[in-house]
């Protein structure tokens, strides 16, 4: 796939599945905005990424809709939108624990994030253009204590089939990924993560737990691929079997 000198916005690209499709996309040629809500972690991966002239990198919180469309309007015209954007901390709790303040953030971040993404990101791209999110393997092997990330990822997952359609051209997926080894399951298995991704990787068929790599494979694909929309790719070492 030759993207050089196209022009890709990465939400969540500062760290995990984001850095290393961000790597990929750098690599490649295309001009890279990485954005996020940390600035000092958008900082540091413009470090690790060798800080290469055509990359971007930008603070902004896509639940809220001011700062999504200010955003837009600055950046302008792009071909491909893409977020690995999730705030799910608080929310692996037992019923009893939950707090309703975490299940929110969930839901901002995975599902109301992406809609104003493409609110105000469809005008500005170009007709062969693409959006791609990031689902989960929650919505089809939920488990205890993840009830709201399954509710998530399913809705998200509804959402794109109903982009796909009125928003074409345009085309529009997402990634379902297993479980991936990033920071993110410091929140979910705390000082047990290495325990509880050891023991899914002997029972997945693939042998081993997923890379951030085997996403940003993933959702490069789907950037590149003009004949795929409204789809959800399954990238989880077989998890769905098991």
């Amino acid at each position: 796939m030759n993207i050089s000198n196209q022009k890709i916005l990465i939400v969540g690209g500062g760290s995990g599945m984001g850095l290393a499709l961000a790597r990929r996309c750098v690599e490649a040629g295309a001009k890279t905005i990485i954005a996020g809500r940390g600035e000092d972690r958008l900082q540091q991966a413009r470090e690790a990424l060798g800080n290469p002239a055509g990359l971007e990198v930008t603070a902004i919180d896509i639940t809220r809709e001011d700062e999504v469309a200010a955003l837009f309007a600055r950046i302008g015209g792009l071909d491909h939108i893409v977020s690995t954007a999730a705030d799910i901390d608080g929310a692996y709790q037992l019923l009893p624990a939950l707090e309703l303040k975490a299940a929110q953030r969930v839901v901002e971040s995975k599902l109301y994030g992406p809609l104003l993404l493409a609110k105000h990101g469809a005008p500005r791209l170009a007709a062969n253009g693409s959006m791609t999110f990031v689902s989960g393997i929650a919505a089809y092997r939920p488990a205890a204590r993840g009830s709201v990330v399954a509710a998530v990822n399913a809705a998200l997952e509804g959402l794109v089939r109903a982009l796909a359609v009125e928003l074409a051209p345009i085309r529009v997926n997402a990634v379902s990924p297993g479980w991936v080894d990033t920071t993110i399951w410091a929140q979910v298995a705390g000082d047990r993560k290495d325990e509880t991704l050891g023991a899914m990787a002997e029972r997945l068929p693939v042998g081993r737990i997923g890379q951030p790599d085997d996403i940003a494979d993933a959702i490069f694909f789907l950037i590149g691929n003009g004949f795929t929309t409204g789809t959800t790719l399954h990238v989880e070492g077989g998890h769905r079997l098991v």
